[in-house]
């Protein structure tokens, strides 16, 4: 996906707060954080699923795409999001976890960033949930840059979890319908599978 902004700065004066985006977050102080930085219409899902991730324990920040359509205009390429509120959440974390994506119709989870061992304690938890999860090793997906928002943690290594459009319209009725988007029990085992690795993460 080509970007139609470079950054923030020239997304918002093109954008309005409140009309086409919005911004959500919460605080905890807790070494995780989870970010959804292409929420709302922009990757439809992938703010619910964060949000969800996060619960009370976790801090959480989302970026909203709110338009009625063309919400894809909003997206900000993750080597280059940097819109302060979401770069503050990720600063104050230890690791944040990302969640996105991909347009593809398969139910493959893709998990990238500069955490080995994360990623390969939430491979295994999801693929004994019976999720179709690997190491990302997709050009553009891997989440290995430092500038990645996954990455702008205080450890410096984070996890993005690239789920597909086909998985995350098993986890919602009405994936693209907000207004009447009900959540499965794949969504549920989906959370739950990378929660428990979380809650143990020492």
């Amino acid at each position: 996906m080509m970007d139609r902004y470079s950054n923030f700065a020239e997304l918002s004066r093109h954008e309005q707060d409140g009309l086409d985006f919005t911004i959500l977050f919460r605080h905890r102080d807790s070494r995780f954080a989870i970010i959804a930085p292409h929420g709302g219409g922009v990757e439809p899902g992938t703010m619910d699923i964060a949000d969800a991730l996060a619960g009370s324990d976790f801090s959480f920040y989302a970026f909203k795409g709110t338009k009625k359509s063309g919400n894809t205009i909003l997206h900000l390429t993750s080597n280059r999001f940097d819109e302060p509120v979401g770069l503050t959440i990720a600063g104050n974390a230890a690791i944040v976890v990302s969640v996105h994506g991909t347009r593809d119709q398969n139910d493959t989870i893709l998990i990238g960033g500069r955490n080995d061992e994360l990623k390969q304690r939430m491979l295994e938890a999801l693929r004994a949930a019976g999720f179709t999860a690997e190491i990302s090793e997709t050009t553009g997906l891997r989440g290995q840059d430092p500038a990645n928002v996954c990455n702008r943690c205080t450890s410096g290594a984070g996890v993005q979890l690239e789920i597909a459009r086909g998985l995350r319209e098993k986890m919602f009725d009405h994936l693209g319908h907000r207004p009447v988007r009900q959540r499965t029990h794949i969504f549920y085992d989906f959370v739950a599978s990378i929660r428990a690795v979380l809650s143990l993460w020492r």
